[in-house]
């Protein structure tokens, strides 16, 4: 948390000093602002482990959009074509995640996911309770749900 303010201080610093209150501007700002925080990560203690986040962070917003374009695209398709192909359910989903936080966050970006809803987490924090509009191969879903826990957990970890 600490190298996400210093490099937000550093980008405002940028923006201030340059005179150039563009959006554009601030993200020059950052980006300078991250590489020089890459450059002394091994002299400044609190910094450790920022600098590889950012490109997790990244990798995981691009595996989620790609995620929720698909799961657009299947239900767009269940919703236009006449004879519906939807199978839902209920399934049952061991959690990795330990938090309060890693757990919120699993479950709303399922939920975030058309055609998956969390619904309920177990009383011991070990099971998440997920319904799906297309339950026709339940372990693969579970892969896939897994997958995104797991890139989630990344993030936090």
């Amino acid at each position: 948390m600490t190298g996400a303010i210093w490099n937000l201080l550093l980008g405002l610093a940028w923006v201030t000093l340059s005179g150039d209150f563009s959006g554009l501007n601030l993200v020059v700002g950052l980006v300078f602002g991250y590489i020089a925080l890459l450059l002394i990560e091994p002299q400044v203690e609190a910094l450790k482990g920022y600098p590889a986040r950012i490109p997790r962070i990244l990798g995981f917003i691009g595996f989620f959009i790609k995620e929720l374009l698909m799961a657009n695209l299947k239900v767009g398709f269940d919703i236009l074509t006449p004879p519906w192909h939807m199978s839902p359910g209920v399934i049952a989903m061991p959690l990795a995640a330990r938090t309060e936080l890693e757990i919120t966050m699993v479950a709303n970006l399922i939920s975030l996911t058309p055609g998956t809803l969390s619904l309920d987490v177990s009383d011991d924090r070990k099971v998440l309770y997920i319904h799906a509009m297309f339950l026709d191969d339940e372990e693969e879903l579970r892969r896939n749900l897994k997958e995104m826990e797991y890139r989630a957990l990344e993030l936090f970890r």
